[in-house]
């Protein structure tokens, strides 16, 4: 327990510090680089050698690392992991100071995936993202990353007295209830370009260098260990950056093998993916194309290098809840702490079939690790991940699973300590 214990608040180390998709993948790269992987750039040639440990990134918001293998690329093929980098948040708009009754200066957001909105009121809030910069050459803006650490928004709620329904089930409305104050004003206070300016000041550069940005708000709380036993971790962004620390974790303890190795952090997965740096894009084909190409001449070689290869989709799953069960299938059910969850759906949107279910199951027998099954309730829909959209560009073989969890887009979500370091060493036997 102790070991599991570690790692879990390894994984909270990394969530505390990974507030946006940017943040995640300048840590992710941070520690490629330190463990010797070597940066390629999508836009100049690759030379590269068996053996090698590479990675390159896409809109500083996605990645993928790779190890390549020592084998024929075309008859030993791929072992891949997906992830995802984004998690649900509140967006902020541009020009974003709104001045409110009572002095309040508030911040024009919008909701960014499906965030569980009531869970976002009357936490302490920061900023991070991305924030561009004029520079000599328009295509090419100057980049900087912004981490405030600071709680310098909150959203509060309208006290009992005042809205006596409250608890009866209240709706929230994006545009009116979910604005976060900032701070209090005088009545010679001028709201334009002041949230230029704190932006400029953080980033030691003066105001009209700064064009736009990408920021999001987080809580600024950081994630931590409970229970009775120690048995859960508590923290936003479980979903899905706790299957992204466990992917690269493994990559970093895989041997070089026959097979190439690959860990692919894709974002924008709550908004659909259908973005150049999302699971929909060409970016994971053209990488593993890239590789094939890089090995082997023959213009069928990636064809035959698909057809060797398997894909583990990790995004976390549904835990059973202890006050609802009747939301669930009745007989697959499963529990927090019980192994990683191979998820199915007969409409396909989840890739999981017979085939790729029994894989998964098998390593997770070779592992020693329990598994589990989960299947949706037949009357709720339920939501689609990265699987079945990633195997719109790449035909290859895939399941879907993650790690059984609650209250998922809450901006506190909950996962089990041993779970994590259940499928941290699924995928290593994966990498096997």
């Amino acid at each position: 327990m102790e070991t599991n214990i570690k790692y879990a608040n390894d994984l909270i180390d990394f969530l505390y510090e990974s507030p946006t998709a940017f943040q995640a993948v300048r840590n992710i790269k941070a520690a490629l680089l330190r463990k010797g992987f070597k940066q390629l750039h999508r836009g100049e040639s690759w030379n590269l050698e068996k053996g090698g440990r590479y990675f390159t990134t896409k809109n500083a918001s996605a990645l993928v690392a790779f190890i390549v293998g020592t084998g024929e690329i075309e008859k030993d093929g791929f072992r891949i992991i997906a992830a995802h980098t984004d998690s649900p948040a509140l967006k902020l708009k541009p020009s974003p100071e709104m001045l409110g009754a009572g002095n309040y200066l508030k911040l024009n957001v919008e909701t960014y995936g499906g965030p569980i909105l009531s869970t976002w009121m009357d936490r302490p809030l920061s900023l991070a993202g991305r924030v561009s910069l004029m520079s000599e050459n328009p295509i090419r803006p100057d980049v900087r990353f912004i981490n405030i650490k600071k709680p310098i928004l909150i959203i509060p709620n309208l006290a009992i007295h005042l809205n006596r329904s409250v608890n009866e089930g209240k709706e929230f409305n994006k545009q009116k209830d979910m604005l976060p104050i900032l701070r209090l004003v005088e009545e010679t206070f001028d709201k334009d370009g002041y949230f230029k300016d704190l932006i400029a000041n953080h980033l030691n550069v003066e105001p009209d260098k700064v064009l736009d940005f990408d920021l999001s708000l987080y809580e600024f709380e950081k994630g931590s260990i409970i229970g009775e036993k120690n048995e859960f971790i508590s923290s936003g962004r479980i979903d899905d950056l706790s299957m992204v620390h466990a992917g690269i974790d493994a990559l970093f303890n895989s041997q070089t093998r026959h097979s190439t190795n690959v860990m692919i952090c894709f974002d924008n997965e709550e908004v659909g993916s259908e973005t150049k740096q999302g699971a929909a894009s060409p970016f994971l084909k053209d990488v593993l194309k890239r590789i094939t190409w890089a090995l082997n001449s023959e213009k069928d070689a990636f064809f035959r290098a698909k057809i060797n290869s398997f894909g583990i989709s990790a995004d976390n799953a549904h835990a059973i809840h202890p006050n609802l069960p009747e939301n669930y299938d009745p007989v697959l059910q499963p529990k927090i702490n019980m192994g990683p969850v191979i998820k199915i759906n007969a409409n396909q949107k989840y890739t999981t079939d017979a085939l790729s279910s029994a894989t998964f199951e098998m390593l997770c027998n070779k592992a020693g690790v329990p598994v589990q099954k989960y299947v949706n309730k037949s009357d709720i829909a339920g939501g689609s991940t990265l699987g079945s959209i990633a195997s719109t560009q790449l035909d290859i073989r895939m399941v879907d699973v993650g790690n059984p969890m609650l209250a998922m887009h809450s901006i506190r979500e909950l996962s089990g300590v041993k779970d994590h370091f259940y499928m941290k060493q699924v995928f290593e036997e994966f990498y096997k």
